[in-house]
């Protein structure tokens, strides 16, 4: 089940939400009940906007005190920071402090609702106990291709990176076809 349709977010879903959020609706009490884990993958998407009304739907279903940490239940969160963004939304590690040349600045503007909620969902991430740092790349065994995406991923792509790629591309220029051997053989 998606993140989305847990929250019951989606287009044309804007009732529904609301009355899902009450305190006291049996079916949200029920459907988290006996929820002890969340597994959130592809976590660079998840923003925290979407953090913080994941926390506040979890702690109204657990009838928990908005304090207590995404009302006790155990979060576990898979992906790369440095994949893909979320849409409308500040990522997860995103940080509040505003600095002008290395300095803090004095923000004197009032935030508004959405940034206080997603100040505390950031605290939420900033209370996170355990990281597994996987570094071994499994999905591939070619060492030049390997190292030529952690430079790309770092922004330290070369010229020689550009010329790899190009050799990957199929395209008129190259004369490749996929109704040729061994492309046509793939099942």
């Amino acid at each position: 089940m998606t993140i989305h349709s847990f929250l019951s977010d989606g287009r044309n879903q804007k009732t529904k939400s609301k009355l899902m959020n009450r305190p006291g609706h049996m079916k949200l009490e029920n459907a988290w009940r006996f929820v002890e884990y969340i597994i959130l993958d592809e976590m660079s998407m998840v923003g925290l906007s979407l953090l913080a009304r994941l926390n506040k739907l979890v702690a109204t279903a657990k009838h928990c005190d908005p304090m207590t940490a995404m009302g006790g239940i155990n979060i576990i969160f898979f992906g790369d920071y440095n994949q893909n963004s979320p849409v409308f939304d500040k990522p997860l590690y995103h940080d509040f402090v505003e600095t002008t040349n290395g300095n803090v600045r004095n923000n004197t503007k009032l935030p508004s609702e959405n940034e206080i909620q997603q100040r505390s969902a950031r605290a939420l991430t900033l209370q996170i106990n355990c990281v597994v740092v996987l570094e071994q790349q499994m999905r591939t065994n070619d060492l030049a291709y390997q190292l030529l995406l952690n430079r790309v991923r770092n922004g330290e792509g070369t010229s020689e990176d550009w010329l790899l790629l190009r050799t990957r591309v199929i395209g008129l220029g190259l004369r490749i076809s996929l109704n040729d051997p061994p492309w046509n053989e793939v099942h």
